[in-house]
């Protein structure tokens, strides 16, 4: 029975660290790619390599605007990356819509006192609570430190 096909594994040698090395070694090239391609395509736009593979560059875009006119354009712009020894092989462009992840907003730290009838309130159940972990609890609460 035959052992199926590991797309992203080269060798059977480093099991263990194979495809992350091979994982690496792409980005890396596609990082290098990125940078070349940037100043010749449409700007202003943030382009990424995200495949280069028989000839077929796969980049992403932000802007569908920007898309849009790469893709309308695409045999002006692969006859300018043909001049590049890197793209010798290119001869199609596929561009894609890279979709913006928003960062994530830093909560903001609750800043809310206690009215004093409230801590008073605690204050006072603090005294009839007879775990002392508990009453001291209260007792910081009621006097707002953190």
């Amino acid at each position: 029975m035959s052992e199926p096909v590991k797309l992203f594994q080269q060798t059977r040698k480093h099991l263990k660290t194979g495809n992350f090395t091979f994982l690496s070694t792409q980005v890396a090239a596609w990082q290098k790619l990125t940078k070349i391609i940037q100043p010749i395509l449409p700007q202003p736009e943030q382009w990424k390599v995200v495949c280069y593979q028989n000839g077929v560059l796969t980049i992403t875009g932000e802007n569908q605007a920007m898309i849009s006119q790469l893709a309308y354009l695409q045999k002006q712009y692969i006859a300018q990356l043909l001049q590049l020894e890197e793209f010798k092989e290119l001869h199609k462009l596929q561009v894609r819509l890279r979709i913006q992840t928003p960062t994530p907003a830093k909560p903001e730290a609750l800043t809310r006192s206690l009215s004093p009838d409230t801590q008073d309130l605690i204050r006072d159940a603090a005294d009839f609570v007879s775990d002392p972990k508990l009453s001291q609890a209260m007792l910081r609460l009621a006097s707002n430190k953190k």
